[in-house]
Parts: C-alpha cells; structure tokens; sequence
C-alpha cells in the first residue's frame, strides 16, 4: 500500500476541522518500531505510545517463555491500543504508537479508533531483522518467535491508509520519508 495523506487531513493545518491524524509504526519484532515511532514523535510534538504497554502481564509471560501470542491473546491489547488513540482524539491530539499490527483484522480494528489512522509498515529481510533482534537488550521477546511474526504478517492491501518502508535506511530517513508521505509538518524547535 502507498498511500499519501492528503494535506487536508492534517491536524495542524489553520482552520481546518480535520479528525486527528494518528500513525500506527508497525511491522515484526526487530524492524525499529520503537526508534522510528519515538524520533517520530518528537519530530511532530505529538504523544507516543509503545504499544508492549499494553500488553497485559499473561502475554508478556508468555512471548517470554516463546510461546507465540493467539488472536484471543491479541485482541484485549489492540482494542487498548486503540481506546489509547481514541482517547488522544478526544483530547483534539494526534498519537504515534507502535504495534504490530500484523493481521488486516488487527488493522481493522485500530482503524475503529477516533481520528484517522494511517499505517507505516517498516518491513526488512528476515536476516536482517534477526540480527537487530539478537543485539538488543531488555526485550522480552526471543529471536526464536521471529519466524512465527513472519508467517503471520498479512501486508497492506491497497484499500488501507498507510505505506511501507524499507528498514535498511536510517531511522532518521525514515522519519524523512514518513513526514514527506504524511504531508506532516515537524513541530517548532523539532530536529
């Protein structure tokens, strides 16, 4: 999916009565989701969310132990993640959150949130997404669920709002790339 953000949807455009434009950072474990969706952030001087808040403490268990989450596991965290957006639309804000986001039903569901949810998908080779994952430390998920992520992934269609991104650039390059896709404006003092 590629699709651009039309400039009247954004939410710091004068006079405009526009929902507020909220980007969902997704994609599998070790693509940069958390780096991206936080310089992210801080670029547009808008709330962040990671969405490993959300997990209740059964599912961090059990990713722990490498046992892969199901969809009943799944859906009481997204529709917390997406009570998190809809609450920052009700507050007249935008939100960045990070999620994975892997299934379209996953999607689905985040989209039901107040304001406009568009995706950005950062997606990389398996190796390389491999070798970001045995490099980082403090994470409670294991290399060995990778392969589990991948399977599962369901990339966008063309009817959703959102695009996809290589991981093989910098996370400020992409950050770039996202601003210029979403017509977004850095806020003031940003950079």
């Amino acid at each position: 999916m590629d699709t651009d953000v039309s400039t009247t949807d954004r939410p710091d455009d004068a006079g405009s009565h526009s929902l507020p434009q909220h980007l969902v950072v997704m994609g599998v474990a070790g693509s940069g989701k958390t780096t991206v969706a936080t310089l992210l952030a801080q670029h547009l001087g808008t709330e962040y969310a990671e969405a490993d808040q959300f997990h209740p403490e059964a599912n961090i268990a059990k990713m722990s132990a490498g046992t892969p989450l199901t969809d009943e596991d799944r859906w009481p965290w997204l529709e917390a993640i997406r009570d998190w957006l809809s609450a920052e639309a009700d507050a007249g804000r935008s939100g960045v959150v990070t999620c994975s986001a892997l299934k379209r039903s996953y999607r689905d569901l985040l989209r039901t949130a107040r304001g406009q949810v568009c995706f950005v998908h950062l997606d990389g080779s398996p190796d390389l997404l491999a070798e970001r994952m045995a490099h980082r430390s403090g994470h409670f998920m294991p290399t060995s669920l990778l392969p589990s992520q991948l399977a599962t992934l369901e990339p966008l269609a063309d009817d959703e709002p959102g695009f996809t991104l290589d991981v093989a650039s910098t996370p400020e390059q992409i950050v770039d790339e996202i601003l210029a896709r979403t017509r977004l404006s850095s806020a003031p003092g940003a950079r």
